[in-house]
C-alpha cells in the first residue's frame, strides 16, 4: 500500500505493526489459514514491505514466535519478581496464568499452539518454541532452587508439565478452574519437595 503524500516513513513503525496484525492473525485463527495479502491489508502496509522486513512468511512467523515469547517471559519474570523468594514465587506463576485464562478470547499459548500447527515444519519455527519450553523451564529450576528444594531439574519439569497441561485444557473447554488445580497440584509438590 503506497503511504500517504506527506506521511512520514518509518521502518521500525511499520515493522512494528505488521508483527502485531500477525501476531492477532496467527492467534485468532492459525498461522495456515492466514496468508501475507491479508496480514498486508490488516496492517496497511504491502506485501514487498512484509518481503523486505522478515523474509518470507516462515521469517514472519518466526519474528512472531520470538516476539510473543519474549513477551510471556517477561511478563513472568515481572510477576515473580513481585514475590518475596521461596515457594510463593513458583505459584505466582499460576496465579497469573490463571488469570490469563480468563481473558477474553483466551485461546491458549501462542507460542506452542504454533508449534503445534506447524509440527511437520523444521527450521526456525520449530526451534523457537523449543526454546520457549527450555527458558520457562529454567525459570522454574532457579526459582525452585532460590526456594531450597534439593533436587530442582526434575520438579521443575513436572511444574512445567502442570502449566502446560493447564494451559491446553483451558484452551480446550474454557474452564479455567484448571489453573487452580495445576496450582494445588504444584503446591502440593513444593510441599513435599521441601519437606513441610
Amino acid at each position: 500500500m503506497p503511504v500517504k503524500a506527506g506521511t512520514a516513513i518509518d521502518p521500525g513503525a511499520t515493522r512494528a505493526r505488521v508483527l502485531a496484525s500477525a501476531a492477532q492473525l496467527f492467534y485468532d485463527r492459525g498461522v495456515h489459514s492466514v496468508g501475507v495479502d491479508e496480514i498486508a491489508q490488516h496492517a496497511g502496509a504491502s506485501k514487498l514491505t512484509i518481503y523486505r522486513h522478515f523474509g518470507s512468511k516462515e521469517g514472519l512467523v518466526e519474528a512472531v514466535l520470538r516476539s510473543r515469547s519474549e513477551r510471556a517471559h517477561d511478563i513472568l519474570a515481572a510477576r515473580v519478581a513481585e514475590e518475596p523468594p521461596g515457594p510463593g514465587r513458583v505459584l505466582a506463576i499460576f496465579d497469573l496464568l490463571t488469570r490469563w485464562f480468563g481473558e477474553k478470547g483466551y485461546r491458549g499459548c501462542p507460542v506452542v499452539n504454533t508449534a503445534v500447527e506447524t509440527r511437520a515444519h523444521s527450521g526456525a519455527v520449530r526451534e523457537v518454541p523449543r526454546a520457549h519450553l527450555a527458558r520457562y523451564r529454567e525459570l522454574i529450576e532457579g526459582l525452585l532452587t532460590e526456594a531450597g528444594v534439593a533436587a530442582p531439574a526434575a520438579l521443575a519439569r513436572q511444574v512445567l508439565l502442570l502449566i502446560e497441561g493447564a494451559i491446553a485444557v483451558t484452551a480446550i473447554d474454557g474452564d479455567i478452574t484448571a489453573g487452580r488445580d495445576a496450582r494445588d497440584a504444584a503446591e502440593t509438590l513444593l510441599t513435599a519437595a521441601l519437606g513441610r
